[in-house]
């Protein structure tokens, strides 16, 4: 502890790779509570002649829910930078999308029962605004949960959490032609496609939408109320048939974080038509132009309503758009530039990690660092926490990323799928403070640096 009873930077660093609890909610009562919300929203619209939302109203309870999750702060940062590492959303065009989970290093601790709550400096909303660090923090926790349930349930698969809008826009225009306002489930998407896939297989596809608050409980019955809308609209095969999860993440000022979870059961298998097992992820993604158009079940006529659906003759591209989505995930987390832009459509972004130079970052994938007996091939970044010299690295195993660089998805998604349960689960490692790998063969390591 300092002089002025701030903590040192040592502290910091370790308490993110210090392992606590979540718990994690779910219940018949908590789908009625939503139902109760999406009832009360409705009747605001009618009143204001809005009319009802759209949503997906076959949420339940879990099945087979966990009652808590076990993580470090820095598991967290972890998945909120791969979430975001292809958003390309500001100026630093891609690269310093990741970097900015970095703000959340003093945001989480544990307290005396080992549940996970914000610390006083995540409480500080003059330096972290509270809209932004409640949804980035939510995104991160849901897109844990989500792989944990998924994982639980085929043990036999690799599970991908791929970003929606990223693998959205390889087939339908997102933004607004400039015409007008578009239709409410255009503008509401799910955050995330969970994929359940083996290599040469069919995959199983899980929508996922996340909200993160910092105020109620009764907020966050509103905010899954809405992220059953965010779900509504996408369809993968026949109409109100794909699963999904609505993961809301319970951020209490004072007391311990909750994680707030529902799902829609069912299995949404990518098998295309034909049959033909064995797609070739290595194939360049064919950028489509489908019409956001879903279409409705009915004993007459042909009959649509706005919305984004995959039919089954697109399977197979669908599949091909997830793998190469998540492998450009992956590439723009070690660093992006060209290995990220030959996995993108010009839709998608692809330009924008055409060239090896990005804002703040100087050189790309020029760090090589051997943590817990593994090379691993990235980016560092080096900055000041708390005004004291501090280096992350985020990176790729280097076998894995040879063969993204190279272009081989089939062979990254072969090896990567028979290392699963392989990888080391410590959260500290030589020479680093703080490490988190993951199943996909990412890491994320931060360590004090010599002044």
């Amino acid at each position: 502890m300092n002089d002025d009873g701030t903590k040192t930077v040592t502290e910091i660093l370790d308490e993110l790779s210090t392992t606590s609890n979540i718990q994690v909610r779910s219940s018949h009562e908590l789908a009625a509570e939503v139902n109760k919300a999406a009832s009360d929203e409705d009747k605001k619209r009618a009143e204001d002649g809005r009319g009802p939302l759209r949503r997906r109203t076959d949420y339940r309870a879990v099945r087979k829910a966990p009652r808590s999750l076990s993580l470090t702060p820095w598991q967290v940062l972890h998945a909120i930078g791969l979430g975001s590492a292809a958003a390309r959303q500001g100026a630093g065009r891609g690269l310093a999308e990741h970097w900015g989970s970095l703000r959340y290093s003093q945001a989480l601790e544990a307290n005396r029962g080992r549940f996970l709550q914000l610390s006083s400096e995540g409480r500080d909303l003059l330096r972290f605004y509270k809209a932004t660090q409640s949804g980035e923090i939510g995104t991160g926790f849901a897109s844990l949960l989500a792989e944990h349930i998924v994982r639980s349930r085929y043990p036999d698969h690799s599970v991908s959490v791929i970003p929606a809008d990223i693998a959205l826009k390889a087939g339908w225009t997102l933004r607004s032609s400039g015409t007008g306002p578009r239709p409410e489930p255009l503008q509401r998407r799910p955050h995330f496609f969970v994929e359940a896939w083996q290599p040469g297989q069919p995959s199983k596809i899980f929508l996922m939408s996340s909200k993160g608050t910092h105020s109620s409980i009764h907020q966050v019955y509103k905010q899954l109320s809405t992220a059953s809308a965010h779900v509504e609209s996408v369809h993968i095969g026949p109409y109100g048939t794909v699963p999904y999860l609505l993961i809301g993440t319970e951020i209490p000022a004072k007391e311990s974080l909750a994680l707030h979870v529902l799902e829609a059961p069912g299995t949404t298998l990518l098998r295309p038509p034909d049959g033909k097992p064995g797609i070739d992820l290595d194939l360049a993604l064919t950028q489509e132009e489908f019409m956001p158009d879903v279409v409705l079940p009915t004993n007459g006529d042909r009959a649509t309503i706005p919305g984004f659906q995959v039919q089954p003759e697109s399977f197979a591209w669908f599949s091909i758009v997830l793998a190469r989505t998540e492998a450009a995930t992956l590439t723009a987390f070690t660093g992006g530039g060209k290995p990220t832009a030959r996995y993108l459509t010009k839709e998608q972004g692809r330009r924008h990690f055409q060239h090896d130079t990005h804002a703040s970052t100087a050189r790309l994938r020029d760090a090589e660092h051997r943590i817990h007996d593994i090379d691993f091939v990235g980016t560092d970044h080096i900055y000041r926490l708390n005004g004291t010299r501090v280096e992350a690295f985020s990176g790729l195993e280097r076998t894995l990323y040879t063969h993204l660089h190279r272009g081989h998805v089939n062979e990254y998604r072969r090896q990567v799928h028979g290392l699963r349960g392989q990888w080391p689960p410590h959260s500290t490692a030589k020479y680093w403070n703080t490490v988190s790998v993951r199943a996909d063969g990412t890491v994320l390591a931060i360590r004090l640096r010599d002044e």
